[in-house]
């Protein structure tokens, strides 16, 4: 720690060296003190260690009236933060960025209810906090033919995704909404239907079959059948599923020509709503 008021009195030899000695000093120690140097000018800017045995150091500005602190040297972390609004954000009420974020393998953390506003300062996403969450949504971008996604993820095997509205707002989809069709396979004379993975299934057959009980049936949910014959191979269906007046339909059961079925479950059964069956298979 060294001060000096920097001027050099005219005197012998000696005193210079050491007058002069204690100026270097002062200045090799930013002036250094607990206390503004007592020949601070305006420009000075001073080393305050009252708080060194808190490892924190303030550097200051002397302004002619004033010691404006520009930063806070923490000797235990090795970092500064630098009190200018321009460089501390958390001085900084309207911050703006002069090029990208790069959160360099970080991440941003928002407060419960809180996101993104637009520049008139109005909501435009907001974020909302669940304890102890452990699911999360991912939204991932694509290349030139492919499409970008919206998916559930997270510790759970199973993370569904949902939408919901506000009051009596609905869903608007402005363009084309489909759940694409996938196959089902029959294999020693029966299919196993996954509803939960193929809501929206279709059956070439290769052999009189019989569908068994669908699996992950969720109360309320539709799912939709299209059977193909590729030869005059029987259908049949296991009691999980009720046809109107509860007796199944005769099956087209020819070749070439399609049967299409939909059915509701309603958490016990599955309610056959609709049926168009002996079309031309296209």
């Amino acid at each position: 720690m060294a001060q000096h008021d920097m001027n050099i009195a005219n005197q012998s030899f000696p005193s210079f060296r050491t007058d002069l000695n204690n100026a270097l000093s002062a200045l090799n120690t930013m002036h250094s003190g607990t206390s503004r140097p007592s020949g601070a000018a305006v420009g000075t800017m001073w080393l305050d260690t009252t708080n060194s045995g808190s490892n924190s150091l303030e550097i200051k500005f002397f302004d002619g009236s004033d010691d404006i602190t520009f930063a806070t040297v923490n000797t235990s972390a090795n970092t500064i933060n630098f009190s200018d609004a321009a460089t501390d954000v958390v001085g900084d009420t309207t911050p703006q960025l002069g090029g990208n974020l790069d959160t360099n393998s970080f991440n941003i953390q928002f407060d419960d209810a809180h996101g993104i506003h637009d520049d008139s300062d109005n909501e435009q996403l907001v974020f909302q906090k669940t304890s102890s969450a452990v699911n999360y949504l991912e939204i991932t971008n694509q290349a030139t033919g492919s499409n970008p996604s919206l998916s559930a993820n997270g510790s759970d095997t199973n993370v569904g995704l949902e939408f919901s509205t506000k009051g009596t707002g609905a869903i608007k989809f402005n363009d084309l909404a489909y759940i694409p069709q996938q196959a089902l396979t029959s294999s020693s004379n029966a299919v196993a239907w996954d509803t939960q993975a193929k809501p929206n299934a279709y059956h070439l057959t290769t052999e009189n079959t019989t569908f068994a009980a669908p699996t992950n049936s969720v109360e309320g949910s539709f799912i939709c059948l299209e059977i193909n014959y590729n030869g005059s191979h029987t259908i049949a269906f296991n009691t999980a599923f009720e046809f109107a007046a509860s007796t199944a339909p005769t099956f087209t059961s020819t070749d070439g020509k399609t049967d299409i079925l939909v059915f509701r479950y309603n958490g016990s059964v599955w309610q056959e709503v609709g049926r168009t069956l002996n079309l031309s298979e296209s």
